[in-house]
């Protein structure tokens, strides 16, 4: 899907942006594997760097096997994938819908999915009994996730925001994404993801 973001959109098509916007190993458990840039635990990451050095001192702090990739700034799936050199089924395209619960009621959920798929909106919209379903704003899903578009971690750090993963994500070793940031990307080992997100893993995505 050419132009796609791993990150979130403010109407019921997939995003796009510009030139910058969106989002997104094997070995014993706590051994990092060889990096493009830094990797695994003790990368050096400065503690102030926000979300980008939470996300890697969680990392490190749980023996995740993951690699650094830097590349130049981009965010959307398609362009993203191949500066760094993965399927793009491999990435990780993250995407903040809110789901309606009766009439006062509003769920918010990081939807994740392979890269070259499509959300099924109907499906996240069933799987929370919601009467209505839709995309986010961007304001909101910026605000829920902690970062811009196409920076959309497959991860939460917000109690409101549920992470629902579709199990086709699942069956690569590796999960690639943009690390809070449109300049870096990890390469992070697909077990040691479900392990620390704890998804919900239920099939979200579209059919072809």
């Amino acid at each position: 899907m050419s132009g796609e973001l791993d990150g979130v959109v403010a109407a019921p098509e997939e995003p796009r942006l510009d030139a910058e916007s969106d989002a997104e190993s094997g070995a014993s458990a706590g051994a990092a594997l060889p990096s493009d840039a830094d990797v695994g635990a003790g990368a050096g990451v400065d503690a102030d760097l926000g979300l980008y050095g939470r996300l890697i001192g969680d990392l490190d702090a749980a023996g995740a096997r993951y690699r650094l990739i830097d590349h130049a700034p981009e965010g959307r799936t398609d362009l993203v994938s191949a500066l760094r050199g993965n399927d793009v089924a491999h990435a990780a395209k993250c995407l903040v819908v809110m789901v309606k619960v009766g009439k006062k009621r509003s769920r918010y959920v990081l939807a994740v999915v392979p890269g070259d798929a499509r959300l099924d909106l109907q499906a996240v919209k069933t799987l929370l009994d919601g009467t209505y379903v839709a995309f986010a704003s961007r304001d909101k899903a910026e605000e829920l996730a902690g970062s811009v578009s196409g920076t959309v971690l497959p991860f939460s750090y917000h109690p409101q925001l549920e992470v629902i993963a579709d199990p086709a994500l699942l069956r690569a070793p590796e999960l690639f994404f943009n690390a809070a940031r449109l300049d870096r990307s990890i390469a992070l080992a697909t077990d040691d993801y479900v392990r620390l997100a704890d998804p919900r893993v239920v099939p979200i995505v579209a059919s072809s």
